[in-house]
């Protein structure tokens, strides 16, 4: 029984979660997709900084626009 515990806790990160390389990968993908986005289509240094910080939460924004699209 000890070494299935073990097992198991090799695989998490120590707080019960378990990596999921897929999820982390296309989440990078997207957020250097988005950075380069808005950072080339900002007119000034602030606005650069605002597409960064748009950047980081990038899902939220394909999430609301997918729901806006279908109408709910």
């Amino acid at each position: 029984m000890k070494k299935l515990f073990k097992k198991r806790q090799n695989n998490s990160c120590g707080c019960g979660f378990h990596h999921h390389k897929a999820g982390g990968c296309i989440y990078g993908l997207g957020f250097i997709g988005a950075v380069i986005y808005n950072i080339s289509t900002a007119t000034g240094f602030w606005m650069g900084v605002l597409g960064f910080l748009k950047a980081l939460v990038w899902p939220a924004y394909l999430v609301y626009g997918l729901m806006k699209f279908i109408g709910l």
